[in-house]
């Protein structure tokens, strides 16, 4: 599999929904996991969407979550860029992330997560989020 680029949308609870609205207009399947499958099965998201990745009939992927308690998406800044690749594209995937976090946020290092996938998170200079995640 190639490298993948992407948009990340996140909600405020409502990230099925939309999903399923996604799935509607474009077709296609869609995979959802919840944060209950993930270790917070008695935590207030528990039914909520960790990841959403739903791709159309004509090979569009949208991926998307519902944000953690902490955080409040606001309409238009709700997103991110997603990077995706192999363990084979990790070099490359590790450079972008090294690069769009110069002079920039980290907000997760990228690093082994309990998914088994390397993952970080960053806001680039520009003000732009990114996400990179290479696969376990």
């Amino acid at each position: 599999m190639a490298a993948k680029l992407n948009p990340y949308l996140q909600f405020n609870g409502d990230a099925r929904q939309a999903l399923e609205f996604y799935r509607s207009v474009l077709g296609g399947d869609l995979a959802l996991n919840t944060y209950g499958q993930f270790g917070q099965a008695d935590g207030p998201l528990a039914d909520k969407i960790m990841h959403g990745n739903l791709i159309s009939e004509l090979g569009f992927t949208i991926m998307a979550a519902d944000a953690p308690p902490d955080t409040t998406p606001q309409p238009g800044s709700n997103f991110s860029i997603s990077i995706s690749g192999e363990a084979a594209d990790g070099d490359a995937l590790r450079g972008y992330f090294a690069k769009l976090s110069e002079g920039g946020q980290v907000h997760v290092p990228l690093e082994k997560q309990m998914w088994g996938d390397e993952f970080g998170m960053c806001t680039d200079r520009f003000g732009i989020n990114w996400m990179v995640d290479i696969s376990g």
